[in-house]
């Protein structure tokens, strides 16, 4: 499955700061739809997700009935990104593979 949506990146402060966007809902809701066949435990999905140039590998995380990509530090300084800002995210879902 293959997606492509604009959200805007936030920070969780927690213990260890962590960056997200968050999938918009109708896009959530077609990823909920194939869960079952996608997740590998606790509602994680697998993903290849591309910002700009670059492309990482990473999962989903369920997040108040939405879904949350984790932006690795690496792809934000890559991209020169930060809090607030908006980006396009183009997800190939469940397809997530171990790079050659």
């Amino acid at each position: 499955m293959s997606l492509e949506f604009s959200g805007e990146i936030w920070e969780w402060r927690g213990p260890a700061p962590f960056y997200f966007v968050t999938v918009p809902e109708a896009q959530s809701q077609a990823i909920k739809r194939a869960e079952r066949f996608l997740t590998y435990g606790w509602g994680m999905i697998p993903v290849r997700a591309r910002i700009g140039q670059t492309e990482w590998q990473t999962s989903l995380w369920p997040k108040n009935g939405l879904y949350v990509l984790p932006l690795k530090d690496r792809v934000r300084q890559a991209e020169g990104l930060g809090v607030g800002q908006t980006v396009v995210v183009r997800l190939e879902v469940g397809l997530a593979r171990r790079k050659p």
